[in-house]
């Protein structure tokens, strides 16, 4: 068995040492004759192994007391919609900043559930850079400010946390959550789904502040509202045991690799490299971002001649790389940098891409 370089945008990579983990206990794990995904979500071991893997990412991202953790389902789309339906009543707004894909489908999916305010957008610039935020208008008595800090389609991404004063900020963190330190007390809500860098897709993690959990202002079925699955501790229904256990051996992983501030610095050092390898090519590829915004996870580029994207992607394949071609929302190329992408995965994707300009330049 050979493994590619695996730079797909998500369902993304996995850290080998976590699937070589979950291998070798799928048939039987800890001891209790049956696989994880075979045992009751309600039983003492599986219990055991929710709150573990809680404790963890607790101190991974040094989750403030006061906050919740949920680990749900739905993918972070359904929760576009979930939000305004626990955070806001029918006659309340929210603003949100607009830089991407992500950010406009946010939008489109709240919208039935409240005024939903674009407060700041970038689609002039086909979301190639940050809205300045002397332009944002945020609207008296919002509910909340939802953003994006990083989209994957467009490779754009915030260096810092945008100061909404009072206002709870909500962040979708599907494809930047763990790849460095962040203050989880600037946050009302953070939430992600799992296929990026926690898990397999399925799973949804959410860290709520406690205060927000009885906002919920409309009727709704109790599946849906937030508080009843805080007080059944994610677990108002059967959850994915599966996409459960491997965060938490995701999370140990991370724990293993120095935490955070040691995958910040990796993940810069990958990130630094390529755009590096792009900017020094001598215009044979381009990253059509604003510099400043530019992402660490998710980086598109083109070739300078389009004729060659396909020759570029069959040849890539051939030599181990996988899911390069970018989002069809923009075209061209993406290499997804996420956690368990390895540095070494970058300096052959680097040599490739040098040795590709050189015999096609």
């Amino acid at each position: 068995m050979t493994r590619a370089w695996n730079f797909s945008a998500g369902p993304a990579a996995l850290p080998e040492a976590v699937l070589r983990r979950a291998q070798q206990e799928l048939l039987e794990w800890n001891g209790s004759g049956a696989s994880v995904m075979e045992l009751s979500h309600r039983g003492k071991r599986f219990m055991a192994l929710a709150a573990d893997a809680e404790a963890r990412l607790r101190r991974l991202l040094d989750v403030p007391d006061g906050y919740t953790v949920l680990f749900l389902q739905g993918g972070a789309t359904q929760h576009f919609a979930q939000i305004p339906m626990n955070l806001a009543g029918p006659e309340d707004h929210a603003d949100y900043i607009v830089t991407g894909h992500w950010g406009e489908k946010a939008v489109r999916e709240a919208a039935p559930y409240l005024d939903a305010r674009v407060a700041a957008t970038s689609v002039d610039t086909d979301y190639l850079r940050l809205p300045p935020r002397d332009a944002w208008v945020l609207s008296p008595g919002a509910a909340y400010v939802h953003y994006t800090p990083n989209e994957t389609i467009h490779g754009v991404a915030f260096r810092d946390i945008p100061d909404v004063g009072d206002v709870p900020l909500v962040a979708d963190m599907s494809s930047n959550i763990l790849s460095e330190p962040i203050d989880v007390s600037r946050f009302g809500l953070i939430y992600a789904g799992a296929q990026k860098n926690i898990g397999p897709s399925g799973l949804v993690v959410m860290i709520m502040r406690d205060d927000l959990l009885a906002r919920a202002g409309r009727p709704m079925a109790n599946i849906f509202r937030y508080a009843e699955h805080a007080a059944n501790d994610s677990m108002l229904n059967t959850p994915n045991t599966w996409g459960w256990y491997l965060a938490g051996l995701t999370f140990e992983w991370l724990e293993g690799q120095g935490g955070l501030a040691a995958m910040g610095q990796t993940n810069a050092r990958k990130a630094g490299t390529l755009y590096g390898a792009i900017d020094g090519s001598g215009g044979f590829y381009r990253s059509p971002v604003d510099v400043p915004a530019r992402s660490r996870m998710n980086v598109p580029f083109t070739l300078h001649d389009p004729a060659l994207d396909a020759a570029f992607l069959a040849e890539s394949e051939d030599a181990g790389f996988l899911a390069l071609k970018g989002h069809k929302a923009v075209g061209g190329m993406r290499a997804s940098l996420y956690n368990a992408v390895p540095l070494d995965a970058v300096n052959e994707l680097v040599k490739f891409m040098r040795d590709f300009a050189t015999r096609h330049g």
